[in-house]
């Protein structure tokens, strides 16, 4: 089957491009410390056996941009659980003026994603960066969670980060007009929601993964920035 040529191109990517500086930690939030994190190492790693390997599920960024050592990927299906645009972002990838989204697993349906099996090394420590990078705000809008996954090779748990709905963070439901518009305008130090979407399709579809409900997405997201 030849390529899929994607309507959100490089080009009305960089349109949403904007220079922002890091407002850093927001001073009116609660943040997570160090007791917290251990406790949730803890909670985890009980459930996961130290003869078992650690996989870890990516669905959105983690599929293109990891940041953690690992020697295996798998196309993978969660059964269960939806991509979901349901995180209200006000730094990173957009600010308190201008919310951005970036997705979630949220309850009903099925994802497919990647597994990323780690390497062997200190699983702890690899957790404990994990955690760090998608969790920093108490209540969490990310929950750690071990789900079952199905793959070529058959049946395996990995890691994966699900929505809290009471978390500080979520977004609610949200129609798909305002989805698209806030990925359409939406900028952060970090880059646009345009520029979210577009890594995360792409790089699905490099794996043979096509996701209607974004590659839906892309397209109307790449007409409101080529209609403004």
């Amino acid at each position: 089957m030849p390529a899929r040529t994607m309507s959100l191109t490089v080009e009305l990517v960089a349109r949403c491009f904007r220079a922002v500086d890091d407002p850093g930690p927001d001073p009116d939030a609660e943040h997570l410390v160090d007791s917290d994190y251990e406790a949730m190492l803890d909670a985890f790693e009980a459930e996961l056996p130290a003869t078992e390997p650690l996989w870890l599920f990516g669905y959105g960024s983690l599929i293109w941009k990891p940041e953690i050592e690992h020697f295996e990927e798998r196309v993978a299906v969660a059964r269960g659980w939806h991509r979901s645009f349901c995180m209200k972002m006000t730094r990173w990838r957009g600010t308190k003026q201008s919310p951005g989204l970036m997705m979630a697993l949220d309850r009903g349906g099925q994802c497919k994603g990647v597994a990323f099996r780690l390497n062997g090394g200190d699983r702890r420590q690899a957790l404990d960066r994990l955690f760090r990078r998608e969790m920093t705000l108490k209540p969490t809008s990310y929950r750690p969670r071990l789900l079952q996954l199905a793959t070529d090779k058959g049946p395996l748990r990995a890691l994966a980060f699900v929505i809290n709905r009471k978390g500080t963070t979520y977004a609610g439901p949200l129609n798909e007009d305002e989805v698209v518009e806030r990925l359409a305008t939406s900028c952060g130090h970090w880059g646009s929601g345009a520029d979210y979407l577009y890594n995360t399709v792409k790089n699905l579809e490099q794996r043979g993964i096509h996701d209607r409900h974004l590659w839906r997405l892309q397209q109307l997201v790449a007409e409101r920035i080529a209609g403004s």
